[in-house]
């Protein structure tokens, strides 16, 4: 088995819903995201999958919630917009978009700051 990482990042601002401090007031992040994926077998070129694919498919992605208000996004409706929530969404997202017969998105870490990180895998 392979596996392969990116980072690339977005900023936006949210505000989480049913929580009881600060963070339920409007504010914003830097976000660092972290993609990885594994893939079993290489390519005729020995790669797994060509690192300027995945990141223009993640960053096509991040592009929907960067410099938004993340909470009107479609599929931050009915859920607070947390950083566990977000990396869910990306993980569904990219794994539509990427996933196939060697290529399997393996987790997205979401970076609200340099200290804290949730990541969500299956």
């Amino acid at each position: 088995m392979y596996r392969l990482t990116i980072k690339t990042g977005f900023a936006a601002a949210h505000n989480l819903i049913n929580y009881q401090g600060d963070c339920e007031n409007l504010h914003g992040h830097n976000w660092k995201v972290e993609v990885t994926v594994t893939a079993r077998e290489l390519d005729q070129a020995g790669l797994a999958i060509d690192f300027k694919v995945l990141k223009r498919e993640t960053n096509a992605l991040l592009d929907e919630l960067d410099h938004k208000y993340v909470n009107q996004h479609h599929f931050f409706q009915d859920i607070s917009p947390s950083s566990e929530n977000i990396s869910r969404y990306l993980f569904h997202e990219l794994s539509k978009r990427l996933n196939d017969n060697n290529i399997k998105v393996e987790r997205i870490g979401v970076w609200e700051s340099d200290n804290a990180c949730a990541e969500y895998y299956e």
